[in-house]
């Protein structure tokens, strides 16, 4: 489900990079947060009973669309 994931610590951004839909931003994810999410057992699973419905997300605003699901 999810491929790889990144942190900024300038604006507390969470980059994580899913493999079927593409690249999201969570907005204002502590820090602290990010060092779990590295170090869980399962990605997947932390990302679900943690970030998921937990913060603000969109979709890569860089990302250029092509297609019918864009």
């Amino acid at each position: 489900m999810i491929d790889r994931i990144a942190y900024d610590d300038d604006t507390d951004v969470l980059w994580i990079w899913f493999r079927d839909t593409g690249k999201y931003a969570y907005y204002a994810v502590p820090p602290t947060l990010f060092e779990a999410f590295c170090k869980a057992s399962s990605a997947g699973t932390f990302f679900n009973e943690h970030i998921k419905g937990h913060f603000r997300c969109q979709r890569d605003p860089a990302r250029r669309g092509f297609g019918p699901n864009a």
